[in-house]
């Protein structure tokens, strides 16, 4: 059975938020960090994971990946998550 991962990044150094969902977490943090060229999180290195939720289907994951990317996500983020 597969599981996925609702995850939220920041970045200390820039202030920034990034919030994706994948089915192998620690491989997909590895490309945020030192594999990517190019794309939104290759300018704001480095970044650590600052919250992460588990769902057993995708649908779910996508569910609250779009809802943590929106305005009220973001502001739950802020109260709730980063510091």
């Amino acid at each position: 059975m597969n599981e996925f991962v609702v995850y939220v990044l920041y970045s200390r150094s820039f202030g920034k938020i990034y919030v994706g969902f994948t089915s192998d977490l620690i491989n997909r943090f590895h490309s945020h960090n030192h594999f990517s060229a190019k794309g939104y999180t290759a300018r704001f290195w480095p970044w650590e994971v600052v919250h992460v939720e588990f769902f057993t289907t995708k649908h779910e994951a996508m569910v609250r990946e779009r809802w943590l990317k929106s305005g009220a996500g973001r502001e739950w983020l802020r109260a709730n998550v980063l510091f």
